[in-house]
């Protein structure tokens, strides 16, 4: 089964490919691909309140750190960020990093994602009271 269409999201530089999102069965788990290409501007910081997510490498090295420990995932790697866990990714490398994203629940689904895209955008630059206030609808909270 194919996900809705419109099943790509664009922030930026960065694109995320919905295969699982929100509005199929009961809700409970959100899937995509998610690509950084080296120097993205990434999301802040940040800590699910009640989403856990796991990431899968799939082309590159995406950097992680979780609850200041850095981690990097590479093809056929993969890592695990419990709700509660502050974190946040960056392309530290040359090309384009790729990696599959698993959220569950998947109270944080495709909307959330157009939602800050619309924020993000924009000419110049983004309004972060604006970001903060559609990540906090999301249950995600700055860290």
């Amino acid at each position: 089964m194919e996900a809705p269409s419109g099943k790509v999201v664009r922030i930026g530089t960065m694109e995320l490919r919905f295969l699982v999102d929100e509005t199929q069965g009961s809700g409970d788990l959100v899937m995509f691909e998610f690509a950084v290409p080296a120097n993205a501007r990434v999301p802040a910081p940040h800590y699910h309140r009640d989403v856990d997510e796991a990431v899968y490498g799939l082309e590159g090295t995406l950097t992680m750190t979780v609850d200041g420990k850095r981690q990097e995932v590479r093809p056929g790697d993969a890592a695990f960020i419990p709700r509660g866990s502050v974190h946040h990714h960056e392309n530290l490398h040359e090309g384009t990093a790729r990696v599959l994203i698993v959220l569950t629940p998947g109270s944080i689904g495709r909307r959330y994602f157009e939602e800050v895209a619309e924020a993000v955008n924009v000419p110049g630059r983004p309004d972060p009271a604006q970001v903060t206030e559609v990540m906090l609808r999301h249950g995600l909270i700055p860290a």
